[in-house]
């Protein structure tokens, strides 16, 4: 075959719908041609070929339409079944025009739910099959069963529960209003309700601190009055925030809710809806169909379990002799010339070393180097621990070049790190493995020779078979029968020290949640500790354990085996709160594109389909969505000309990308739906990966606009943890009613380098509005009056002192924010401000003190982030005002003692994020920026030099207490 280019791929990256040929291969064997647009559905374009067939020959001999499916062959050469027939024959990207109708087989529910699996999680089911591995094949089947059996159980919940799970209430950490809201003496709110299915509106007075249902018996009372209608009970009603999947319920005060709270902090009224129970009943009742479909299908084609079978094992503490293995040999190893290949091989608990690392001979560089060696550990088999893990090193060493004459020194020999694997000694099933084992190896850091083994490394096997080096290695057969690690109760006499412990542990009194997090690390592997771990965790409120989810995932790359507690907790808390389920989902399925955790991470989004069926339609949406905004973004950053922002605007007035771009929900927050894209509004950022912006509008909320700031390009998980430490640090002051004003945005990470930022409505940066305070540009460089200038200019003279107030709440919680988190990069287009006073940084690209360097010499010369202008804005622009200077130093204190008492929580939550693999956090070394002391005193400001009349300057003391 001449060289060319083959396929459909140049054709599907077009944009337009302009028409495409497509080749139809029918099971009568007649062949049909015909154009189809690129945004036909595959539903659509079944039905063009029954038109077409009907002037054929043999049309008799076709059956109805839903008794066939199209195949084709996909991007990956697999053939594919195109069941889930509501894709765009454009995102279905067949990589010939070719698509053959075959009669359907097998159960079509089934099917086709397998279909939306595999399509949603990025992963087909199929390759979980082709694993061929009876640990994954056990996986899914008991994961299956169990989240099969909480979806059901979920259904036959009362309404009121059911609500629970798909609208958990979203409420502020503390019952009370903060002293900021007190200080204004609101002793009533004004609240707008309205009946669904009405225009209806009433204006209601409520004291914040009522609860729902004296507000429902409020509006109930209202209508009766009004349209002299019967008393309704309020027990029947709950309350919607308009234009969103937010509900008002429960035994909470009214100013606990974080609608109504941003409300009341912004001078607002709400606006609610009574909404009746059926209403709600309906929804269950459509979820429960769709999950009872597709379970009753299941049933009744799942076969029965196979009978098991009896082994005759041995214990493992019985064998009193030294634990072996045998190196056979490498494959496609890759070293240079000249050098000798080594293999290291050490015994792991967690972090700690069981016996001596043993060494292999050294051999000539070859792709297939050959050992064939026994290596034998300082260790009987009688004493592995359970979680034992055999850790190996692939390097090559060479000979230094000599040293002159006259040199004592001998020579030395240099390692060239090549590649690492690890292993569990012990088989999910608690056996000790035998036989042969194909250990394709994962790279190693060239630079990093001081560790050559990685005992926090995965267990699981490098994917990449055809280009990774492999080991192979064989686990010997020590008794003619397998031999077992024994459960508890069979512990022998010389091991009763074990058994005493893990009593202990069980009965052990539950620890914090903050201490307990710490015991998910890979340095504590035995599965009692674990499940004593889990076991405190579950104490967590779901608010709590939303805070923390992001370092719950990432840990999960500690566990040695699919099926374990802390995936059983994380998937049994989704299955019981939805929106715990959004974001396991979407944490997840951000890194299934990394070879690591690619298999574990995607059965674990597999479970969580099976158990929310109804689910996956809302995911499935937001999914397309973001495949929509990647288009938009290689059109923007990838086009052969400059594209404007008018170009960015005509390609989203496409049909397939106005309706893949609206009426969902935010991925940021799944309360929030994104109704209709503003086309207009929409604009790209002139930075280096062009973000872009998008805007949408909701109908059922007049004048709000919703805005999603998409990267291509950067990873955003660095900012995604340093905005949920922000959050984190907001909701400890508040449950000591400190209310700073923060604004910790949303940031999600979605795939690899991508994600979402919340657009915050009504800012901007502090570098634009000194730019823009004045034409010269020597003044435009530092002016001290242009925040206060435009925050004048923005407020009204009676709401100044206000925004003032906002400013320096926030202002202090954004110093002491950064300031222990070490971010990095604080230059003024870092900084935002809005309207109405309140300050907040964006792009945490350096944190844990990575501050950044040039030409040598740091461009950060503090840690504490204030500058002059900012305090001339605290003092309302009077340089004598110390009063108000010494407030704001008041809640930089409070807020840093708070910290403070709660340090240990931070320094556990950044030890979890380890396995996250951030260039800025990757040991114990960089979390010590939380943990040190400063000797020297933090100069909290740097005008000093620009202004000697200023009498009270402020040099603050950070004394590190971590």
């Amino acid at each position: 075959m001449p060289p060319g280019k083959y396929g459909m791929q140049e054709e599907w990256e077009k944009e337009g719908d302009q028409a495409i040929n497509m080749d139809f291969l029918l099971p009568t064997g007649i062949f049909l041609k015909f154009p189809v647009s690129r945004n036909d559905t595959i539903k659509n374009i079944k039905k063009m070929v029954w038109k077409n067939a009907r002037s054929e020959a043999l049309f008799c001999g076709l059956g109805d339409p839903d008794g066939y499916v199209f195949t084709c062959i996909n991007e990956t050469a697999e053939r594919e079944e195109l069941e889930e027939e509501s894709r765009r024959i454009s995102d279905v990207r067949p990589f010939m025009c070719v698509l053959r109708l075959v009669a359907r087989e097998g159960d079509r529910v089934e099917k086709l739910t397998n279909a939306q699996i595999s399509l949603l999680i990025g992963k087909g089911l199929h390759e979980f099959e082709a694993q061929k591995n009876d640990e994954v094949n056990e996986f899914r089947t008991k994961m299956r069963v169990f989240c099969e059996e909480k979806a059901q159980d979920r259904q036959s919940l009362p309404w009121q529960k059911w609500m629970e799970y798909s609208f958990p209430c979203e409420l502020e950490p503390c019952c009370s209003l903060p002293q900021s809201l007190k200080s204004k003496n609101i002793k009533k709110i004004f609240i707008n309700v309205k009946f669904e299915a009405s225009d209806e509106s009433f204006m209601l007075q409520q004291d914040p601190h009522d609860q729902p249902l004296a507000l429902m018996k409020s509006a109930l009372k209202k209508k009766a009055t009004v349209f002299r209608l019967m008393r309704q009970e309020p027990e029947d009603y709950t309350l919607q925030v308009n234009g969103r999947w937010d509900f008002i319920y429960g035994k909470h005060p009214l100013c606990q809710f974080k609608y109504i709270f941003s409300c009341l902090r912004n001078g607002q009224n709400p606006h609610l809806t009574m909404v009746h129970y059926s209403t709600i009943t309906k929804y269950q009742e459509e979820q429960g169909r769709m999950c009872s479909q597709v379970y009753k299908s299941r049933s009744l084609s799942r076969p029965p379990p196979l009978p098991l079978k009896k082994q005759n094992t041995s214990s493992l503490w019985s064998i009193n002799e030294p634990f072996h293995i045998h190196l056979v040999q490498g494959k496609r190893v890759n070293a240079d010339e000249g050098m000798k290949l080594v293999v290291q091989a050490g015994l792991f608990h967690g972090s700690e070393l069981l016996c001596k690392v043993v060494t292999s001979s050294e051999v000539t560089v070859s792709s297939e180097p050959l050992w064939n060696q026994k290596l034998e550990f300082d260790i009987n088999v009688a004493d592995l621990p359970r979680m034992s893990r055999l850790c190996f090193a692939l390097y090559g060493v060479i000979e230094k070049t000599k040293k002159p004459r006259g040199t004592k020194k001998k020579n030395k020999k240099a390692d060239c790190p090549i590649a690492w694997v690890n292993t569990m000694v012990f088989d999910y099933k608690d056996q000790l493995k035998t036989g042969e084992f194909h250990l394709s190896t994962w790279p190693s850091v060239p630079d990093d020779k001081s560790d050559l083994l990685n005992p926090m490394g995965t267990v699981e096997k490098n994917p990449n078979v055809d280009s990774a080096a492999e080991l192979l290695i064989h686990f010997p057969n020590i008794r003619p029968h397998p031999l077992y690690y024994p459960p508890l109760e069979k512990v022998p006499s010389p091991k009763r020290l074990h058994k005493t412990m893990v009593n202990l542990l069980r009965n052990w009194p539950d620890l914090p949640a903050i201490h307990a997090l710490e015991l998910l690390d890979y340095s504590f592997p035995d599965p009692a500790v674990r499940s004593f771990t889990i076991r405190c965790l579950r104490k967590l409120s779901d608010d709590e354990l939303l805070h923390y989810l992001i370092q719950l995932v990432q840990v999960l790359k500690y566990e040695s085996y699919l099926d374990c507690d802390l995936t059983t907790f994380l998937l049994e808390r989704a299955l019981s709160n939805r929106r715990i389920g959004h974001f396991l989902f979407w944490h997840l399925r951000s890194e299934t594109h990394v070879a690591s955790v690619g298999l574990r991470f995607g059965l674990i989004l597999e479970a969580y389909c099976r158990g929310n069926i109804h689910h996956i339609k809302l995911l499935t949406k937001q999914n397309e969505a973001l495949g929509k905004m990647k288009a938009l973004s290689d059109f923007v950053k990838l086009g052969s000309q400059k594209v404007t922002a008018e170009d960015l605007k005509q390609c989203i007035r496409q049909e397939s990308y106005l309706e893949a771009l609206s009426d969902l929900l935010s991925p940021l927050n799944p309360s929030i739906i994104l109704s209709e894209i503003c086309t207009d509004r929409c604009r790209f950022m002139d930075s280096k990966m062009k973000p872009l912006w998008l805007m949408f509008k909701n109908p059922a909320v007049e004048g709000d606009m919703v805005g999603i700031i998409f990267k291509n390009g950067d990873d955003l998980r660095q900012d995604m943890l340093t905005l949920q430490m922000i959050q984190l640090m907001e909701n400890l002051w508040k449950k000591e009613g400190l209310d700073l004003r923060m604004i910790p945005y949303g940031c999600l990470s979605t795939g690899n380098k991508m994600g979402l930022i919340e657009v915050v409505k009504n800012s901007d940066t502090i570098a634009n509005i000194q730019r823009n305070s004045s034409n010269s540009a020597a003044t435009a460089a530092f002016n001290k009056d242009a925040l206060l200038n435009w925050l004048k200019s923005k407020n009204p003279e009676d709401k100044l002192d206000q925004a003032i107030e906002e400013f320096t709440l926030s202002c202090a919680g954004y110093c002491v924010a950064t300031y222990v988190l070490g971010i990095g990069d604080r230059h003024n287009d870092n900084i935002m401000i809005r309207e109405t006073g309140q300050l907040f940084h964006i792009d945490f690209g350096h944190f844990l003190g990575n501050f950044k360097r040039k030409l040598g010499i740091n461009r950060e010369r503090v840690p504490f982030i204030l500058t002059y202008d900012f305090v001339h804005v605290i003092q309302q622009g009077r340089t004598n005002n110390s009063e108000k200077f010494e407030r704001f130093r008041e809640y930089c204190e409070r807020a840093y003692k708070i910290l403070c008492r709660n340090g240990t929580l931070f320094v556990n939550l950044f030890a979890m994020m380890k396995a996250a693999g951030l260039p800025e956090l990757t040991s114990f070394k960089d979390i010590q920026y939380l943990k040190v002391c400063h000797s020297n005193d933090v100069a909290v400001n740097d005008y000093e030099e620009n202004n000697n009349n200023v009498n009270n300057l402020w040099f603050l003391v950070f004394k590190r207490t971590l």
